[in-house]
């Protein structure tokens, strides 16, 4: 079936006697009974068996996950609490003290504190990629140490796509796993598995369930033996995912298709009109033909994607007076929901660096991020002109 077809028709397991619940049940129950302890030994044994214990398996957590996997085409997947659980989780199950990590330059900060602290405690060496070009892979990974390759598909909030046929091509070709976070493309705008990779991660919390109510992650895992060797170290980490966090998901991950293609018609539109506006000095998204990464965008996505960032002319003080004065859109940290968001790094996330600090972190004075949301693109570009305009 097509992706927007498996989107609606999600995994599910039939009540006994044969009929289909048309939503996935929610069971939120903590631990499962069992007749005889031989049945209860036996349970225990994998990932794939009876249910004994939530943080261990789930029946909605379980829909999630085999929803996620047929999604992304993959051979299965693990549900975690949140997107930083679940590259946490991958991490610390495949590497060990004295790995080398091939890593994308432009990573969320959650990942580069991640592979920051496994450097500083266990001597996991961390090598930093433009995400460009592949010869960089082979140079890093050459190293017999090189076990990981990280990346994510679209950068946040530069929009940079790497390219991703040719690293995840080197990567498997010098043996070394490939992690990709696709939360910000989602499986409508790109399927990692599909060009290679060997696990996507996702924040579920963004794109997928996409209504601001969800905390979530999610790992894909391409083979099925690397689905097994994580899985236990994600039931000890106890990183599991909440059943009614799962069971949100579910309902979300419906309209998927549906909210994805507005969130990339609007946040094209917005880009156009702001790239020609006399107070933004720059527009940073892939679908844009001035983007670093069009040429490749155009290559391993479907559409542009739903966030974008503009720098405006005035700095620091522009960019918080941005966000400040728009009224559709709601000033807040987080991004894929329905509702269009906006932040201003220098003067939240980044507010105690100086120019030259923001400048060496790729963050312009001026630089605000745009989660664009499902609204109509008319009310959402009067609002941004109106806050342009006020200055």
């Amino acid at each position: 079936m097509e992706l927007n077809t498996r989107a609606v028709h999600v995994f599910n397991e039939p009540f006994q006697g044969g009929s289909w619940p048309l939503s996935v049940p929610l069971v939120q129950s903590s631990a499962f009974a069992f007749d005889s302890a031989a049945e209860l030994a036996e349970a225990m044994a994998g990932p794939d068996g009876q249910y004994v214990y939530s943080r261990r398996g789930n029946p909605t957590v379980r829909a999630l996950e085999q929803t996620l996997a047929g999604l992304e085409q993959g051979a299965g997947a693990i549900a975690f609490a949140s997107g930083m659980g679940a590259i946490s989780g991958v991490l610390l199950a495949l590497l060990r003290p004295g790995d080398r990590v091939v890593a994308q330059r432009c990573l969320y900060g959650g990942s580069h504190a991640v592979l920051s602290d496994l450097a500083e405690r266990y001597g996991i060496e961390v090598v930093r990629i433009s995400g460009d070009d592949p010869a960089e892979v082979e140079a890093a990974a050459v190293h017999p140490a090189t076990r990981l390759l990280l990346l994510e598909t679209i950068a946040n909030p530069t929009g940079q796509v790497p390219d991703l046929p040719g690293l995840l091509a080197a990567a498997r070709a010098l043996g070394v796993t490939s992690v990709v976070d696709n939360s910000l493309a989602s499986p409508v705008l790109c399927r990692p598995l599909e060009l290679g990779a060997d696990i996507v991660v996702h924040s579920t919390t963004k794109y997928l369930s996409g209504h601001s109510d969800v905390l979530g992650g999610a790992a894909v895992f391409a083979d099925d033996e690397l689905r097994r060797r994580v899985w236990p170290r994600t039931v000890e980490l106890g990183a599991c995912a909440d059943p009614f966090a799962a069971w949100l998901t579910l309902r979300g991950m419906a309209t998927l298709p549906l909210r994805m293609r507005e969130h990339c018609a609007n946040a094209a539109a917005l880009a156009e009109r702001l790239e020609g506006h006399a107070g933004v000095t720059a527009v940073h998204y892939p679908w844009l033909a001035g983007h670093p990464s069009y040429a490749v965008a155009r290559k391993v996505l479907s559409g542009g994607g739903g966030l974008l960032s503009f720098e405006l002319a005035g700095g620091r003080e522009a960019g918080r007076d941005f966000i400040e004065r728009v009224r559709v859109a709601r000033l807040a940290l987080s991004l894929g929901g329905v509702e269009t968001l906006v932040t201003h790094p220098a003067s939240t996330s980044h507010r105690e660096l100086d120019g030259a600090a923001l400048a060496a972190a790729g963050i312009a004075p001026g630089l605000v991020r745009m989660s664009v949301g499902i609204e109509d693109v008319e009310d959402l570009w009067r609002d941004a002109e109106l806050a342009l305009a006020r200055r």
